[in-house]
């Protein structure tokens, strides 16, 4: 397999092209590549077998031997490598323990850790692919089975500890631009053995001593929290993008952390694909975006390619109305199925999704540029602009005021949403 070229008059069985995305064409005066700022996450890219909780797995790749050895691990980085070349991506990302395998104590594993991020920094100057975010696997080992910030064992949060001081460590090693948090388990399955408050206490601690960390190494890249309402815990304390936004503004965080959102958790917590997207972005708090969906009639994190155009033009929307997603970007937490056994089904899954978002990037500036949907939308909001909206804006009203307006003028009027006409405007760009 070649490099994935642009060629806009492919045919509909011509997949291994791009035939919106070029990454250097402008759209409102920035490339392609500088608002999507795309990224390929190695976990489920090449650690993923294709196993799930009915199966092994199924996807053997060529450069793997099956062992969970130091050599493999390299040939499988080189590997992916090849893959971004060839893809084309700026960025990729990587949990600690995808890149290397643990060793029988803390100290051989991060000898382990460290022999991989050395030949990383070599890939990364070779091939000028950056790495967008490093984040610690806080989660899968038995230790972490209760949590890790917030297990109920204090050793066990020492040990969470020590990992992500390694972790900061290799994330400036590497020039990272970012350092997601996600807490696999941090959450509870009873509360009738969990001391929620306790936890949460916990948490905001072990945040503290990560923010003291990064300033004393000197690291600038951007701390992210993920959020995620369930699995594996029954609820997971990072529930969507506001409950993580009252966590911070609760222990005084707020000016140290933004949100990287994954919208297939953000439909797992009941929400529209974009909730989490925009109520974030609306608050300045939104810092980079795991691109991916899920299957709502399932109703579990499936991490599929984010195919759907709608969906695409509804997030680059509020990329654009908020100056741009970087230092974050799109990373493709995603991961073929299993039953997509072939390499060449790795690059048409990630080249169809960049021409996806590229699609919602001319969209969403289409809908910008035009301001039709904006002046709609100015148009329910008229009645704030004056007159008593305008006082209870600017916080000059009162209730007495508001009284005296009703005695005098009576029950409002009754005025029409419009929804189906928001609807098929947006159906027009798409």
């Amino acid at each position: 397999i070649s490099a994935i070229p642009h060629k806009a008059d492919a045919g509909p069985d011509e997949t291994l092209v791009f035939r919106h995305y070029d990454a250097q064409q402008e759209v409102l005066g920035r490339t392609m590549e500088d608002w999507l700022r795309f990224s390929v996450c190695y976990w489920h890219t090449f650690r993923g077998t294709g196993s799930d909780p009915f199966g092994s797995g199924t996807i053997k790749r060529p450069w793997e031997d099956g062992t969970d050895s130091v050599d493999n691990a390299k040939r499988r980085l080189r590997a992916a490598f090849e893959f971004y070349s060839k893809l084309g991506n700026r960025y990729w990302t990587f949990h600690d323990r995808d890149l290397a395998p643990e060793g029988a104590n803390l100290a051989e594993t991060n000898n382990n850790l460290d022999q991989l991020v050395e030949l990383a920094a070599e890939l990364q100057k070779k091939t000028g692919v950056k790495l967008l975010w490093a984040t610690c696997n806080l989660f899968n080992h038995p230790r972490y089975m209760h949590g890790a910030a917030t297990s109920c064992d204090a050793h066990v949060t020492a040990y969470a500890g020590a990992q992500v001081k390694k972790g900061l460590e290799i994330a400036h090693r590497l020039g990272a631009e970012n350092f997601v948090f996600w807490g696999g388990r941090e959450g509870y399955q009873s509360l009738l053995n969990t001391d929620p408050k306790a936890d949460l206490d916990h948490l905001a601690a072990f945040y503290r001593m990560v923010v003291a960390y990064k300033e004393k190494i000197g690291f600038k890249g951007q701390l992210l929290i993920e959020p995620k309402a369930k699995e594996p815990t029954r609820h997971q304390y990072d529930y969507d993008a506001q409950t993580v936004m009252a966590f911070l503004h609760q222990y005084g965080l707020t000016q140290h952390f933004k949100i990287n959102v994954e919208p297939n958790h953000t439909t797992l917590a009941g929400h529209p694909y974009e909730h989490d997207v925009i109520f974030a972005s609306m608050y300045g708090m939104l810092g980079s975006i795991d691109a991916n969906t899920g299957s709502p009639d399932l109703g579990w994190d499936t991490d599929q390619f984010p195919m759907d155009v709608r969906n695409c033009t509804v997030i680059m929307k509020a990329v654009i109305e908020q100056g741009g997603i970087a230092p974050g970007g799109l990373n493709f937490d995603a991961k073929v199925r299993r039953e997509s056994t072939e390499l060449k089904d790795m690059f048409i899954a990630h080249a169809a999704a960049m021409d996806t978002f590229a699609r919602g990037l001319k969209n969403a500036a289409s809908i910008i540029t035009e301001g039709v949907m904006r002046k709609s939308l100015l148009s329910r909001y008229v009645s704030w602009n004056t007159g008593m909206g305008a006082r209870i804006t600017a916080g000059e009203a009162s209730l007495e005021e508001c009284e005296k307006l009703i005695h005098e003028h009576g029950e409002p009027k009754s005025v029409s949403a419009h929804q189906e006409h928001f609807e098929a405007m947006l159906n027009h760009y798409i």
